[in-house]
């Protein structure tokens, strides 16, 4: 049984994928918004669209449920784009490839969308089902969750009518999350003009893969290996002992994904080809042994390629090196009365160069706004001294966890008179929506479940079957529980 949409609940999966075949990576998501929109208009619901583009679908209570408070099921449509190396799929125009891998969906070579189309695909499923009760219901669906949150920024005070509001785009079954961390983007960015390649040089394709990279902030914790800290430690080795020259670096693509892979051109005198050569034996082999247990698949190699029109001129390569090198990354620190749960993070997430100037894009996360404002200061100082430009975007609030919360209460009854056990009460160090949404909605009793997410933001993402079946199952007796006006 390949085919997805023979497993069960067969609504959802018959939805989830429906959104596999709709591309729709972040900042490429109007298909898949007017696909919702329509969606709600074929049930005969009330459907509305916000100015940032938004989708809210409003279904009526079920006949006894009209005194219940009103349920806002809330997921973003947005997916991260991310492939293997040589595979060749367009985000923009080609269907996820989604399959039956043992008890998981997974895809072919490319993120597979679960975070979050299995929470847009509950909510469509409530909406359609005509044998569960449920309150007034809305379906709140944002835009451009993973590269800003511009839907939940764009939201406006008076859009939502709802209560309660139920995220549904965490990835571990059996924790309920009642707070995340805020953010703050790092944008630095290196200025230049090309110099000639020295005479008699020879030019090298630096390849670093096979990195597991991963979610940056639900995955930060497992200590996985970042493409671009890797290459550059090899970098200042080459630079510094046998007379390379950088020309060109690209590592990572998304500031949200910890970076799986790096490549470098570089030029060195001919005869220090194989000195080079015997130097990536000799890291890759080290970053096997550092990372044994954690990454399994670490290749390093190089090629002879064409030279390049010109090279980075040697004193901003050289800032450049120290500055990568010398920037913080993975985890600050630990919450001090929860070690098991991340505070503060970076992600030194993307380093690329065109010709001109070189961009570096780290994503600093914390729970506590001043330790976020301290990790962005150290950023700051580092870059700073490598004599680059440094500006700070896309801010955004952490949640405030509210242990007295009455969903929190209800969904945790719910769980162990249903599953016989106590679910865990949570604060993941990802950026949720609940924080930013709770600045326009300060009252609003807000909590966040999903089903069991191996992978996210990364082509190895794969989604646990059974928990599927089991977080739809908690959503509709939740539904069938909510308090009482």
């Amino acid at each position: 049984m390949n085919d997805i949409r023979n497993l069960s609940p067969q609504l959802l999966w018959k939805h989830f994928y429906s959104l596999t075949q709709i591309p729709r990576p972040s900042g490429k998501i109007e298909p898949v918004g007017t696909f919702l929109a329509d969606f709600g208009k074929s049930l005969g619901l009330e459907t509305l669209r916000d100015k940032a583009g938004n989708v809210l679908v409003r279904k009526p209570a079920t006949p006894g449920m009209e005194n219940r408070k009103a349920v806002i099921l809330q997921a973003h449509m947005d997916m991260v784009p991310q492939k293997n190396s040589g595979v060749a799929h367009n985000f923009e125009t080609d269907p996820i490839d989604a399959y039956v891998d043992g008890d998981w969906v997974t895809a072919h070579d490319t993120t597979l969308g679960a975070d979050n189309g299995i929470g847009v695909a509950a909510a469509m499923a409530v909406l359609e089902s005509t044998d569960i009760q449920h309150p007034a219901i809305e379906m709140f669906i944002t835009v451009d969750e993973e590269t800003g949150m511009h839907g939940a920024f764009g939201l406006q005070p008076d859009f939502l009518k709802g209560n309660i509001l139920i995220n549904m785009d965490s990835e571990d079954e059996g924790e309920l999350y009642v707070g995340c961390a805020g953010g703050i983007d790092a944008n630095v960015s290196f200025a230049y003009n090309e110099v000639p390649v020295p005479e008699g040089d020879v030019a090298l394709k630096i390849v670093l893969k096979g990195l597991k990279g991963g979610h940056s902030g639900v995955d930060i914790h497992l200590q996985r290996a970042n493409a671009n800290k890797l290459m550059f430690r090899f970098l200042k080795e080459a630079v510094a002992e046998y007379e390379a020259r950088l020309a060109s670096i690209e590592g990572g693509s998304l500031r949200n994904a910890i970076p799986r892979e790096a490549f470098a051109i570089i030029t060195v005198p001919k005869d220090g080809v194989q000195d080079i050569m015997d130097l990536l034996d000799d890291y890759s082999a080290l970053f096997t042994e550092e990372y044994a247990g954690v990454e399994n698949a670490i290749s390093l190699s190089a090629e002879v390629t064409q030279l390049p029109t010109g090279l980075i001129p040697e004193e901003v390569q050289d800032d450049l090196i120290n500055g990568v090198t010398a920037c913080p990354n993975g985890v600050f620190r630990v919450i001090p009365e929860l070690p098991s749960v991340i505070e503060t993070s970076n992600n030194l997430a993307i380093v690329h160069s065109n010709g001109t100037s070189i961009e570096c894009k780290c994503l600093i996360r914390s729970s506590v706004e001043s330790r976020k404002e301290e990790l962005a200061s150290m950023v700051n100082s580092v870059f700073s001294l490598a004599g680059a430009k440094v500006e700070f975007s896309g801010a955004y609030p952490g949640w405030k966890p509210n242990l007295q919360s009455p969903i929190l209460k209800e969904m945790s009854k719910v769980y162990e008179d249903n599953y016989g056990k106590t679910p865990k009460v949570m604060i993941i160090h990802a950026g949720l929506e609940c924080g930013i949404l709770g600045m326009n909605y300060p009252n609003m009793d807000m909590i966040s479940f999903g089903p069991t997410i191996r992978y996210p933001h990364s082509p190895d993402e794969k989604v646990n079957i059974e928990t599927v079946e089991k977080f739809w199952d908690y959503l509709v007796k939740t539904l069938a529980n909510i308090p009482l006006k």
